[in-house]
């Protein structure tokens, strides 16, 4: 497995007691070094051009980060703070996601590996084509998907999504192109209020809420008996998913009730579906998750499931 991150991402700053902190990713990286396999090969991320922006975001939500304005903290919204750090760091993330494709999609690539996990910040989901907001600056997912089609040809990427926040950027960016699917499970009523059952784009969004206080069983079931049958039929010629880690028991900013078997049990059976569908090609982003401890158990356990199944 690639794994794609920059120092960059920990420049991104909101502030102090802000959840969305530098912290996450120390929490990430030092259990992601602390696993024993030998079968994880590290990659520092590019700097995304606006060029590759472009795919996801308007002209305008791309000055609004890049040309940056010269006081800071600068806040886009209630939730969502730059500091001088932020432009950098949120160009990081997507570039992470872009080598990660290239690097998964290459028909001649100098690895043999066929997943990644991009450990990276600020988080993306929430990012719609013309705003940042939720933590978001860039949609990292969707900017990867529109590469993949773009520039590797693909003409089926599914995007899956179980981070306890419904990622409305990324069904506002796809709901109306049926070469992207999009599965997501999230808590509801949670910020920011999307996700219903009913909301099905052009056929090709597919929401589980779940409840609060809905656990292992319930999300398990959500998975197996509604969501990952769409991704069987759609046939995914890749997969992106948007892993967020804030559905665990100990996160403070929601109320479902996972533990780190669950995550492992989602990443053997996305990886399963990947070497069903697409000869393994499966590509994890790091989205939410704001206990420090739970966040980088529950990396360990996603990242370490997809090498002991």
């Amino acid at each position: 497995m690639l794994i794609f991150s920059h120092p960059d991402c920990l420049r991104h700053d909101p502030g102090a007691g802000h959840a969305e902190s530098p912290n996450r990713l120390h929490a990430v990286l030092d259990a992601l070094r602390a696993l024993t396999t030998t079968q994880l090969e590290w990659r520092e991320a590019p700097s995304a051009s606006r060029d590759h922006l472009a795919l996801a975001h308007d002209a305008a939500l791309i000055a609004a980060v890049l040309d940056q304005p010269t006081a800071f903290p600068h806040r886009l919204d209630a939730d969502t703070v730059m500091s001088e750090g932020s432009a950098g760091a949120a160009q990081r993330a997507v570039g992470a996601v872009v080598a990660a494709v290239d690097a998964i999609c290459d028909q001649h690539p100098d690895t043999s590996a066929r997943q990644a996990f991009c450990a990276i910040r600020p988080p993306g989901h929430h990012a719609t084509a013309n705003a940042a907001m939720g933590f978001c600056l860039f949609n990292a997912v969707a900017v990867g998907a529109r590469h993949a089609i773009s520039h590797h040809g693909l003409s089926r990427v599914a995007i899956v999504d179980f981070d306890v926040h419904h990622g409305n950027g990324t069904q506002a960016i796809f709901e109306h192109d049926p070469a992207v699917l999009y599965l997501s499970s999230h808590q509801l009523p949670l910020y920011p209020d999307s996700g219903q059952a009913e909301e099905h784009g052009v056929g090709n969004v597919f929401n589980a809420p779940l409840p609060a206080g809905a656990g292992s069983d319930v999300f398990r079931r959500a998975w197996r008996e509604q969501l990952l049958p769409e991704l069987d039929r759609f046939q995914p010629q890749l997969i992106l998913v948007s892993a967020g880690f804030d559905a665990h028991w100990l996160d403070p900013l929601a109320g479902l009730l996972l533990k780190e078997a669950d995550y492992a049990w989602i990443a053997r059976e996305l990886l399963a579906a990947a070497e069903r569908h697409c000869r393994g090609r499966l590509i994890s982003t790091l989205e939410g998750g704001y206990s420090l401890s739970a966040l980088g158990a529950s990396v360990a356990a996603y990242v370490e499931a997809q090498f002991c199944r």
